[in-house]
């Protein structure tokens, strides 16, 4: 029967991932919780969008790789076959699947265009101007 205390063992976990290229590099600890990013100033060559998709995606891949040494610590404490130790490991499976699959990017809808104003008078027997009255009820004076 495997033995220790799973709270103890899990209080020291944690697992790192770097990008394919090295610009990337995250850790994560605990429930992972992001405890460090380490960033290659090659990272400027990265747009925005670019650069924040890379960290998410190395991000997602230390959290499973933290999942797989969750596995491991439940197997040698309390077991994977007990409630315990099956709560543990789903909790951790579903949060943070193993799957290399990339989830598509959410796509947000582009902003409208701002609204245009045109500059017409608002009675038919005024005429458009560029002063203070432009459109403007003449009698508002």
């Amino acid at each position: 029967m495997p033995s220790g205390n799973i709270a103890e063992r899990l209080a020291t976990l944690s697992a790192t991932a770097t990008d394919e290229d090295g610009v990337v590099t995250v850790t994560v600890a605990g429930p992972g919780v992001l405890t460090g990013l380490r960033l290659d100033d090659r990272m400027r060559q990265l747009s925005g969008a670019a650069l924040s998709s890379e960290i998410l995606r190395t991000m997602r891949r230390a959290q499973a790789a933290l999942a797989d040494r969750v596995t491991a610590a439940v197997d040698e404490t309390v077991g994977a076959d007990t409630e315990d130790g099956k709560a543990l490991l789903d909790s951790y499976t579903q949060n943070f699947p193993a799957d290399d699959d990339e989830p598509p990017a959410p796509v947000m809808p582009a902003a409208p265009p701002f609204p245009t104003f045109q500059n017409t008078p608002s009675l038919p027997h005024q005429a458009p101007g560029n002063g203070y009255e432009s459109g403007r009820d003449s009698r508002a004076r």
